[in-house]
């Protein structure tokens, strides 16, 4: 949400006080520290075992198994999640799905151990444990959030993780702008049990929130692996995630963008399985099973769904229509529309038509009814690909007095907003030649399939998006790609000449950086306390931009602890992590000696 979204005047109406440190909500450090290793034993414990015994049934390759489970165990926690909901049950009856993860995972020990003997699969989830550890080590030193004019969204989700454990009324309204069918409901429903299980408070939503996104690397992991890197892309693509600022900002920023894209590159997936051939229907019904979980979770997946609905109907010959292709797409459009059904069926009894389907803000948004609609289009797209540093811009959003302020907004609505820096200063450049390359020797109806994918997930992204918005959008819906084209890279990198791996290096350096390092530190106000310690807190505070100012406003006026805030480490804990972390990760990135 910007800084004059309708919403915001009832996000935070007056300044911080004076001490943004001493709030009544902060907790013991000691409980934090001892809760941790709970939280993060029931999420994984449940995310893959609750689903465990149906997925080793449904597919055979260890790492699909693990990936297919997490992704059935969360649309299966959102189901069983739901039924309580609706049906208005004690939300007690919760606790049945830890218990039932647990019951799941003895019976199929076998299966479980066999899979985790499994040396692909080992390697996925020690990929994933680096990746996770990497965001929430990020996630402990932010106090407050800010970057360019990302406000408001944070606490909204947090208002609908509640609403529906505590059964608000159905007319609430969040932020005091957006109803309940603004937002499809699974990742605020599934952060809900995760919560209703550990603790119900701001810190371990955070925290749930950023288990939840880092989870995105897992069907990263399986594409890389399918474009041809083997086990070593995977470790990899790892570190090309650790040193990506869309992907770690959007990690540790509480809200419901990579939990979606989880989805969609899952079943982006598993629809490649199914256009390789053969006649079981099971990968193509995962697959719109996932992506119709992935509309549930954000309404970005949508470009996803329509793009790969296309490519199956028109570019497959005539010749491979049989029945058994058209029973399979059957039953992948009745899995998809049984999923859909349980949010738009009921909010279409609870709200009609039009408050189910006119109600999201890139409907409701007043732009969206003024000028050309083509002309914002296409300016959209030029905004979306040519970063801002080399065009004329308004930058009144970002205005402040802070300098290291000014520079982090600067390089975060490069990072964020547009297409190209998204993969990185020289990555981007890197996948355009591997493409390129790879194109000579791929199949016609492979080709044709990725430029199909590519150009309309590109373009449906930005033209779904009523507004104009002269930075770019591709933090809106573009994420998934992004990261597909990151996994593609990794896949490559063997390819890669030693000059072109040195530069990817270097850009790589820079963009953690400005990116990564320099956004946690303006969000940890570190170089306000290292580098103008005698600066009065007020004048400090006030130097940054409106929408840091709102975030941190907020944050106080509703009592708010953040995660980092629980812990509330020394820099130089959550700092030797990281480097821990990031060495290991860059060890198993090394190509094995021929």
């Amino acid at each position: 949400m910007r800084a004059n979204h309708p919403g915001a005047r009832d996000f935070a109406l007056d300044s911080p006080p004076a001490d943004f440190n001493a709030h009544p909500c902060r907790q013991n450090r000691a409980l934090m520290l001892l809760q941790l290793p709970v939280c993060l034993l029931l999420f994984f414990g449940i995310t893959f075992g609750l689903a465990w015994p149906l997925a080793a049934r449904l597919v055979a390759d260890p790492a699909e198994q693990l990936v297919t489970s997490a992704a059935l165990s969360l649309l299966g926690i959102f189901l069983f999640a739901w039924g309580v909901y609706v049906l208005a049950l004690p939300p007690a009856g919760l606790w049945v799905l830890p218990a039932l993860a647990l019951a799941g995972a003895a019976a199929a020990r076998r299966s479980l151990a066999a899979a985790l003997s499994d040396r692909g699969a080992r390697g996925l989830v020690t990929a994933q444990l680096l990746v996770t550890g990497w965001c929430v080590g990020w996630l402990a030193l932010v106090v407050s959030y800010s970057g360019g004019g990302w406000a408001g969204d944070w606490f909204e989700h947090w208002e609908r993780t509640q609403f529906f454990l505590q059964h608000w009324p159905r007319d609430y309204k969040f932020l005091g702008a957006y109803p309940l069918a603004a937002r499809p409901p699974l990742v605020n429903v599934v952060t809900g049990v995760f919560l209703q299980v550990t603790r119900v408070d701001f810190p371990h939503y955070q925290l749930v929130s950023t288990l939840l996104a880092s989870l995105v690397f897992l069907p990263a992991g399986l594409l890389a692996r399918r474009f041809g890197g083997g086990l070593h892309a995977i470790a990899v693509l790892a570190v090309l995630f650790m040193v990506s600022p869309l992907f770690v900002q959007n990690a540790t920023f509480a809200w419901t963008k990579l939990p979606a894209a989880f989805f969609v590159l899952a079943a982006l997936y598993f629809f490649l399985r199914a256009w390789d051939g053969g006649t079981s229907p099971t990968t193509l019904v995962l697959g719109g099973t996932l992506l119709a979980a992935g509309l549930v979770a954000h309404y970005s997946a949508g470009p996803y769904a329509v793009m790969l609905a296309i490519a199956w109907l028109t570019l497959r010959p005539p010749a491979l229509r049989g029945g058994a292709w058209w029973r399979a797409t059957g039953l992948a459009v009745l899995a998809g529309a049984l999923v859909l059904v349980m949010w738009f069926g009921w909010s279409w009894l609870a709200y009609g038509a039009r408050g189910t389907l006119l109600s999201n803000s890139s409907v409701t948004s007043g732009d969206m009814h003024h000028g050309n609609q083509a002309v914002k289009i296409g300016l959209n797209l030029f905004d979306t690909f040519v970063p801002h540093i080399f065009r004329r811009f308004d930058p009144a959003l970002i205005a402040q007095r802070s300098t290291w302020g000014w520079w982090r907004d600067v390089f975060f609505q490069c990072y964020q907003l547009n297409l190209p820096l998204a993969f990185g200063s020289v990555a981007w450049l890197a996948i355009l030649r591997e493409l390129v390359r790879a194109s000579r020797a791929a199949a016609p109806g492979v080709a044709r399939f990725w430029v199909l994918f590519a150009i309309g997930v590109v373009f449906l992204g930005i033209a779904t998006h009523g507004e104009r918005d002269h930075w770019g959008l591709t933090h809106i819906c573009l994420q998934a790609f992004v990261l597909l084209g990151l996994a593609f890279l990794a896949a490559h990198w063997s390819d890669l000449g030693r000059g072109c791996r040195l530069a990817l290096i270097a850009g790589a350096t820079v963009d953690f950086t400005l990116g990564i390092a320099l956004q946690f530190a303006v969000q940890n106000f570190a170089p306000d306390r290292w580098l103008a310690a005698g600066r009065s807190l007020d004048d400090t505070i006030a130097s940054y931009n409106a929408t840091a100012l709102m975030n941190l406003a907020a944050k106080l006026q509703h009592g708010v602890s953040f995660f980092g805030d629980s812990l509330a480490l020394p820099f130089l804990v959550p700092a030797v992590w990281l480097v821990t972390v990031f060495v290991v990760a860059l060890r198993r990135a090394r190509p094995a000696p021929t």
